[in-house]
């Protein structure tokens, strides 16, 4: 009877009946008999199940058993992946490395090479840089937990960010200085003295390719400077007497925000970016219709839709207002506008720094203290959790998981999941512990690529140490 049955449906047919099948099911297909097993390997079948799941795939990254690229290789060691970092056993799921070696704190750290998921996912090398108070920059490969250069000493540095696709790393330090790195080998590339005492850093590339790097002053002003060069493009003022430590550019890479969250009564500024990335004498650029901004983050899955908290100068009474922000064009003139999408108010019961992370078109998460909460554009509550004993002090997110770092000394993992009845919903799945409480004051930061997750931690002797987990294939 069973041959019958596959002798009976012709490959087209069989091909249109498995692809109504999920992963395991058609593997359970592939190995009835003979046909089943041919039509179950139509590489269709497999293109058609990963770009549902994932929504960019490099399957030429992949090579299968006969040296092809294979969609359904690259499924199973992708979906194999994705379970390890669901489940997180340790020594079964990831390895855990401790970078030691600076003296100070480390005031800021980043990837310049990691896997995003949508390039070489087995073969990547993820390199993260680290800048600290010591004065020095170290780049670190941190699956073998090795350092790979260390910069030359310097004045105490502040922040850093790096450009990844130059390969760049931008450091300012205590005396204003800010300074561009090579990458590969931590050479010095360039110098401007900015006189800032303080400073808030953005690396942004325009749309043709060209590099620039922001910089919020102390004193209020935006400061554009040409990468790697370190050239004065132009310069702003945005919030006079205080610190512009807000900066954030649109995923559409048309938009500059700019805020200072030490005032209750400025408004934020949005530069047109093409605007300020030349020598023009034409500034575009407008004030949002909120004062009091405590955090911004543009929703990665729209060009340029943004979504704030702001007050009216009470602690509790916030507000989530989301913006997108578009431009009219004449034949004289160009107006940009803010067009409000939603608002609603949010209840915040802790005086800790409000962090604002978002997911696709229509998801925004807010940590405040220990509490982390998920909302949809719209006001709706999705999900809430208070899976830390201490506040949140940074949050990571991405299509398929949420990190939350933590001064109870932990990493929090969540993953998302489409519902059928209630459609996206995060699910809280295990803890990362970061050592010995009696030697550290708890995480700080944390950074993520598709594959691992790098976290600072606040040393008791004064000498952060980086710890990194990297999940195997």
């Amino acid at each position: 009877m069973e041959m019958e049955v596959c002798q009976s449906l012709s490959l087209d047919c069989l091909i249109s009946i498995f692809a109504l099948l999920q992963d395991e099911d058609l593997l359970t297909a592939s190995v009835v008999c003979k046909e089943w097993h041919y039509a179950a390997e139509t590489p269709w079948l497999w293109r058609r199940m990963c770009l549902q799941r994932w929504s960019f795939c490099n399957v030429s990254q992949l090579l299968s058993d006969t040296g092809m690229p294979s969609w359904k290789g690259y499924f199973q060691r992708r979906s194999h992946l994705e379970k390890k970092m669901k489940t997180g056993r340790s020594t079964a799921d990831y390895t855990c490395k401790s970078l030691r070696g600076h003296k100070g704190k480390v005031v800021g750290f980043a990837y310049l090479a990691g896997n995003d998921g949508c390039s070489d996912v087995w073969t990547c090398t993820p390199v993260v840089c680290s800048a600290s108070t010591d004065g020095t920059i170290k780049a670190w490969d941190i699956q073998k937990g090795v350092n790979l250069w260390t910069s030359p000493v310097q004045s105490p540095l502040q922040d850093m960010t790096v450009d990844a696709v130059q390969s760049v790393i931008i450091t300012s330090d205590s005396t204003g200085t800010i300074k561009t790195w090579k990458g590969a080998t931590g050479e010095e590339q360039a110098c401007f003295n900015s006189g800032f005492s303080r400073s808030t850093l953005l690396a942004f590339s325009n749309k043709d390719g060209s590099s620039f790097l922001m910089v919020g002053s102390v004193l209020g002003s935006l400061l554009v400077l040409s990468l790697p060069a370190l050239s004065e493009v132009s310069r702003h003022v945005v919030c006079d007497s205080f610190m512009l430590n807000l900066l954030l550019s649109a995923p559409d890479k048309k938009w500059i925000f700019a805020a200072s969250k030490d005032n209750f009564d400025l408004s934020p500024k949005v530069f047109c970016s093409d605007s300020v990335c030349d020598h023009a004498e034409d500034r575009v650029c407008f004030s949002l219709p909120v004062t009091g901004c405590c955090a911004a983050v543009f929703l990665p899955s729209q060009a340029a839709r943004l979504a704030v908290i702001h007050s009216d100068g009470l602690f509790r009474n916030k507000t989530l207002s989301v913006f997108d922000l578009i431009m009219k064009e004449s034949k004289y003139k160009r107006e940009p506008r803010a067009q409000q999408v939603a608002s609603f108010q949010v209840d915040l019961s802790h005086r800790s720094d409000v962090i604002l992370q978002a997911r696709g078109s229509s998801t925004v998460l807010l940590a405040d203290g220990n509490h982390l909460k998920v909302y949809t554009i719209k006001g709706e509550l999705v999900a809430s959790f208070e899976d830390h004993l201490q506040p949140i002090t940074a949050l990571c997110v991405d299509s398929f998981r949420v990190v939350t770092a933590s001064r109870d000394l932990s990493l929090r993992i969540l993953t998302w999941r489409t519902h059928p009845e209630h459609g996206l919903t995060l699910e809280s799945q295990y803890h990362l512990l970061g050592g010995s409480h009696t030697r550290s004051r708890g995480f700080t930061n944390v950074a993520c690529d598709y594959s691992s997750i790098v976290a600072s931690v606040e040393s008791v002797d004064g000498k952060d140490v980086l710890k990194a987990y990297t999940f195997d294939f």
